[in-house]
């Protein structure tokens, strides 16, 4: 059974901060401006910047501000590897538990909401990958296609089959092996996640999220262009010569990265190539403010604010002098 902790027990915990928001809303720049302020050591909350090697399409600090201002979790393997919210947590909570013991502040910032739910809610027991599944659900898709194997789901979990599209290999093939090797639903399973262990840390969410959409809109066009002009292309041709990589690899699903791939391989036009990550990202930020909004339900600041940085500094010393 979860335990609630009092609010003395609460209050004299080590502090830490979350700094999420969707991308392009500034939670970077933010990050960096509390870090000069406090004494604050930074930890990454992005499923794309544990891959060594992207550094444009996933808007990775450049190596001068990493050394100023250094980042845990980032640079973690290749894109050749898997990543897992599992993984996350445990070295998350490792480097929180490292800036405690050097007298400062776990400061995590980043985007991939899911990475916070993990770490605020725990995980769900989930059974280990299974190869000898996953070779059988490969063959079978090769054969009949991931649609065919989305409605095989569909009849042993229709609950996670629902939120899954006919073509997400990578989901559907985690989902069915679940189900294939636990004997239950994955969507049984997450119902009861261990949420056993309370995190021992006293908690401050913070939000970024814009006023108005249309300006983080064309903020999004002006980065991901931004990027293009600073070599995406180049970067992705380089990591396909120096990795053995495929679409089906998480590292290549990401925004911005996929688009380029499909392109290089004559899929369509360079303007559709910008036209498609264009509309990809601000997807992408769709999805982080849902997350945001209907989940994690931090505080909220409107990321377009010009004095945003002192609101936050406001509420920061305050979130730091309610300790008892």
């Amino acid at each position: 059974m979860s335990e609630v902790l009092s609010h003395e027990v609460v209050a004299q915990l080590p502090p830490a901060i979350l700094l999420m928001g969707p991308t392009a809303s500034g939670k970077t720049a933010i990050a960096l401006e509390l870090a000069a302020r406090y004494p604050i050591r930074l930890i990454s909350v992005d499923s794309a910047l544990v891959f060594k090697d992207m550094n444009i399409g996933t808007a990775k600090p450049d190596v001068a501000t990493l050394q100023h201002f250094p980042h845990d979790l980032v640079d973690l393997i290749t894109p050749e590897e898997s990543y897992s919210a599992a993984r996350f947590r445990n070295e998350a909570l490792a480097a929180m538990h490292a800036a405690v013991a050097d007298h400062k502040i776990p400061l995590l910032v980043g985007g991939t909401m899911l990475y916070y739910r993990a770490l605020l809610e725990g995980l769900a027991d989930l059974p280990q990958a299974d190869p000898a599944t996953r070779a059988e659900l490969d063959e079978k898709a090769a054969q009949l296609g991931w649609p065919a194997i989305h409605t095989e789901l569909a009849s042993l979990d229709p609950v996670t089959a629902a939120r899954l599209k006919p073509n997400d290999s990578q989901r559907i093939q985690r989902a069915l092996e679940v189900c294939l090797v636990s004997g239950r639903p994955m969507s049984a399973l997450l119902a009861e996640s261990n949420t056993q262990a309370t995190l021992p840390f006293r908690i401050l969410s913070l939000g970024l999220l814009p006023s108005d959409r249309s300006v983080l809109h064309r903020r999004i066009e002006q980065r991901f262009r931004q990027m293009l002009t600073d070599g995406l292309i180049e970067e992705v041709e380089w990591l396909r010569s120096r990795y053995d990589l495929s679409l089906d690899l998480p590292s290549m699903r990401c925004v911005g990265y996929r688009q380029v791939w499909e392109w290089m391989d004559g899929a369509y036009s360079q303007k559709e190539l910008t036209d498609r990550g264009i509309f990809a990202t601000r997807q992408l930020a769709k999805r982080q403010i849902t997350w945001m909004t209907n989940t994690l339900k931090p505080e909220v600041f409107n990321c377009l604010d010009a004095d945003l940085l002192s609101q936050l500094k406001i509420r920061t010393d305050q979130f730091l002098q309610e300790a008892t």
